[in-house]
């Protein structure tokens, strides 16, 4: 079997190698939601609506926990990255173990706060009293997998900093059909619900952390992980903090303020509810496509701006956008023609499929204005530059939707006018990160030079 090679990301053509670094991660992202959606698909097909309803009722939750992992990920990728296009293996080494350390302890900070809140919660969202004992149940279980989820999400941010993006979506794909095969044993054998869905995934989630630590712990170059090794480097652990908080509190703020909307979604009927939850699967479809290519972006453009190549700085950013936006607009044709028989897969119910189609048309023509907003960010931290970043997307993303939960919402009370609000949302935001984007490259290409130690 041939050996997996990574590859460079500060030479040859960027546009062949963009793609061949985004590849993967996509693969690897669409089998995560497609493993993800078997749970829902899963439940709705054979534990019935209420239990479609209650996994659906802790989606935002859900994306809450596993978007600040997420964003903690891209920290130790960025700065992993950085020194790795400065040649300077030692603090990569100790990056990487600094690394280790806090994405586990944040892992288990996470599982123990979620358990303890998780009925508060729900509540606070207004979930349906018939639904909140199996959403309860479901995300208590589901959140056990977050420690490893945490250790995944740090392996994964390692291995692709050095152009490795390959192995992670092999692990990921051997812990998703072990997921289905979970999914199906646990459900519609053991007729365990709500709760045999998140022990699959919490068991799966677990496999993907173990099979990503042995494959760093069998590395020899500077991004190999070692158990004697394992120590926090103050300055290290400083500099990913700086990148991974304000990313991860943006991705947790998004979650918080699609509490809001979830509210919103709630004060409609069950019909409402299952139905916006049968179509948010498509949100992740897409999002998940997409954050592979602002994956590439930081990588590329933090290799880069450490080796003191502006040109393909600069490049590196403009190709990704454009890559992007296009498959945004792909991807949303795709969902608009075949809504019908993509909602068909989570739910028999028509009334359902009819409540989700208008989410899944309305979002189908937004999906690809949130190219600009999450692009433009990834750059900026590529540059080492995240919390202004993280401060413009909280008040012009998730202030605004609160906002716009409380006063046009409120005024028209409609669905439609709740769905409208990331259109005006990620354009509003997008254009601002733009702009302080320009400012920040002007800056840093004038100031170029190694990264400091």
């Amino acid at each position: 079997m041939r050996k997996m090679q990574p590859f460079s990301l500060t030479s040859g053509p960027l546009f062949p190698a963009i793609v061949r670094f985004s590849l993967p991660l996509m693969a690897s992202n669409v089998l995560q939601v497609l493993f993800n959606m078997s749970d829902i698909a899963v439940v709705g097909r054979f534990a019935g609506p209420r239990a479609l309803g209650a996994v659906g009722s802790t989606t935002i939750l859900v994306s809450l926990f596993t978007g600040f992992l997420i964003g903690m990920g891209s920290g130790v990728n960025v700065v992993t990255a950085r020194y790795l296009g400065a040649g300077r293996h030692k603090d990569v080494s100790q990056t990487v173990h600094t690394s280790a350390i806090l994405l586990l302890a944040t892992g288990v900070l996470l599982l123990l706060a979620g358990f303890l809140l998780t009925p508060a919660m729900l509540r606070l969202m207004g979930t349906k009293d018939e639904l909140l004992e199996g959403a309860v149940r479901y995300l208590r279980i589901y959140l056990l997998g977050m420690p490893a989820m945490a250790v995944f999400n740090f392996g994964n941010g390692v291995l692709s900093a050095s152009g490795d993006t390959r192995r992670p979506l092999l692990f990921l794909s051997i812990a998703g059909v072990l997921n289905v095969l979970l999914n199906l044993l646990f459900v519609i054998v053991f007729r365990m619900a709500e709760a045999g869905v998140a022990l699959a995934s919490a068991l799966s989630q677990g496999v993907s952390a173990c099979l990503i630590v042995l494959s760093l712990m069998h590395r020899d170059s500077s991004i190999g992980l070692h158990r004697d090794m394992l120590r926090l480097d103050a300055a290290k652990c400083r500099q990913v903090l700086s990148i991974s908080i304000p990313s991860g509190m943006q991705n947790a703020i998004f979650a918080i303020a699609n509490l809001f909307i979830q509210a919103g979604v709630n004060s409609f009927d069950a019909v409402v509810v299952e139905g916006n939850s049968a179509a948010a699967n498509a949100d992740a479809l897409v999002y998940d496509v997409m954050a592979a290519v602002y994956l590439a972006c930081s990588s590329f453009m933090s290799q880069n701006y450490g080796a003191k190549q502006e040109e393909r700085v600069r490049k590196s950013y403009l190709i990704c956008l454009g890559l992007s936006f296009g498959i945004a607009a792909v991807m949303s044709g795709f969902l608009v023609v075949f809504g019908r028989a993509f909602l068909s897969l989570f739910t028999k119910d028509a009334e359902v499929v009819e409540a989700g189609l208008t989410r899944l048309r309305v979002m189908g023509c937004s999906y690809a204005f949130s190219a600009l907003m999450d692009c433009t960010i990834a750059a900026s931290r590529g540059l080492g530059r995240s919390m202004v970043p993280t401060v413009i997307v909280i008040l012009g993303s998730c202030v605004f939707r609160v906002i716009w939960v409380f006063t046009v919402f409120a005024h028209f009370h409609t669905i439609l006018s709740l769905y409208l609000l990331y259109i005006f949302s990620w354009t509003i935001t997008g254009v601002a990160e733009l702009v302080y984007f320009i400012h920040c490259y002007r800056e840093r290409m004038r100031l170029i030079q190694p990264v400091e130690g």
